[in-house]
């Protein structure tokens, strides 16, 4: 970190209550060796996370998982987080929100449901979350509207679903949401043992925000959609969750905190629980943390580029999975070294996407068995 850098308050506080989840989506953000990761924070242990997040200033209180709504005690933990005055934001799949349950959660006081879809279809919802699930979501996103939420869709978009994004965002205008966010995959986790896969041609990319923005001069007001731009056809590095450590926080499920919510993997680093330090220690004072704040620990080229404070190197993860090595600019810039690893990444997808689904690598859904094999592998 910067000498000189001392960080503002964490405005931001993801609360990953569990990785357990009833979906399989192959490009789930969850850790791939989820499944040898059980533990999960008791209740008195979230509130005491709540309670000194806010006494720092953390104002945003984001509840996801795998899915939340597996949690028994997600009421109680809303309820303080009311009391003590955040905005809270429920990140689900729907997979369990009865009427009852939206009920009871509204009275415990959350603001904001957002809810995701794999597809504006049945059949690819359906296969790439490897459940029946687009009948309930449809259920579901009624449910919302009932309750007086804030009707928010998202849809994570890849080669699989690109070509549907007219169909996409007319479903979210019939269901008379007021958001939806078209977020291109970000290849970490379940997503990068797939990006073969799931990459997108230019052309697909091409078409898909010619399509947005007709939507957006159709819609006006009506319906903000958020197009996502995807890292690797841009060749421009962007801030890590708006710069590593400095309004993000993630605490994972065992309750190891992390500056973003897939740092665990980078070798070399050590993460404070909160199990055995408050936020404050962990946010002002830890290794992990400090490490990459700021523009101090940058290397060339970064270190004399002209846009380091606008990018901040970008994404440490990104640099890690791609170049291995966590301390490099990161691969999507065209100025980096390793640029080229990126390059050939997109032009296989490119010759795939010419290819005959049944001569394509199998997709690998995220699912325990498939975690623990992973896992195994790389142990």
């Amino acid at each position: 970190m910067d000498a000189a850098v001392r960080p503002g308050p964490p405005l931001w506080l993801l609360a990953e209550l569990t990785y357990r989840c009833p979906l399989h989506c192959v490009f789930c953000f969850n850790p791939v060796d989820f499944a040898t990761q059980e533990q999960e924070l008791a209740t008195d242990d979230w509130l005491r996370v709540l309670r000194q997040g806010r006494e720092m200033g953390a104002v945003q209180l984001g509840l996801s998982g795998g899915e939340p709504l597996l949690r028994d005690d997600l009421e109680v933990i809303i309820a303080e987080a009311r009391r003590l005055g955040y905005y809270t934001n429920l990140l689900t799949s729907g997979v369990g929100l009865t009427e009852s349950r939206a009920a009871a959660l509204k009275d415990a006081g959350l603001d904001h449901v957002q809810l995701s879809f794999q597809d504006s279809t049945r059949e690819m919802n359906d296969f790439l979350s490897h459940t029946k699930t687009f009948e309930l979501k449809n259920k579901v996103a009624r449910i919302i509207k009932d309750q007086g939420w804030p009707m928010v869709m998202n849809v994570v978009i890849h080669r699989y679903n690109i070509d549907h994004i007219d169909r996409i965002i007319a479903m979210a205008a019939e269901f008379g949401a007021e958001y939806i966010e078209l977020a291109n995959t970000q290849y970490y986790s379940w997503a990068y043992v797939n990006r073969d896969q799931l990459l997108p041609t230019r052309e697909q990319l091409k078409k898909a925000e010619a399509v947005t923005d007709a939507w957006r001069a159709k819609m006006g007001e009506r319906l903000r959609i958020f197009f996502v731009a995807p890292d690797y056809h841009e060749g421009k590095a962007k801030k890590c969750v708006n710069g590593w450590g400095s309004m993000f926080l993630t605490v994972a499920p065992d309750g190891t905190a992390l500056p973003c919510h897939t740092a665990k993997m980078l070798p070399g680093l050590s993460f404070p629980n909160v199990r055995d330090q408050s936020l404050r220690e962990i946010w002002f004072d830890s290794e992990g943390f400090n490490r990459y704040r700021g523009t101090g620990w940058m290397k060339e080229p970064c270190s004399s580029c002209e846009f380091k404070e606008e990018d901040l190197g970008g994404c440490r993860c990104q640099a890690y999975l791609i170049a291995q090595d966590a301390e490099v600019a990161d691969p999507v810039c065209r100025e980096s070294p390793h640029h080229a690893k990126v390059i050939e990444a997109v032009k296989r997808a490119e010759v795939a996407a010419t290819l005959k689904p049944v001569t394509e690598h199998p997709l690998v859904f995220r699912d325990p068995a498939n975690s623990r094999r992973l896992a195994k592998a790389t142990t």
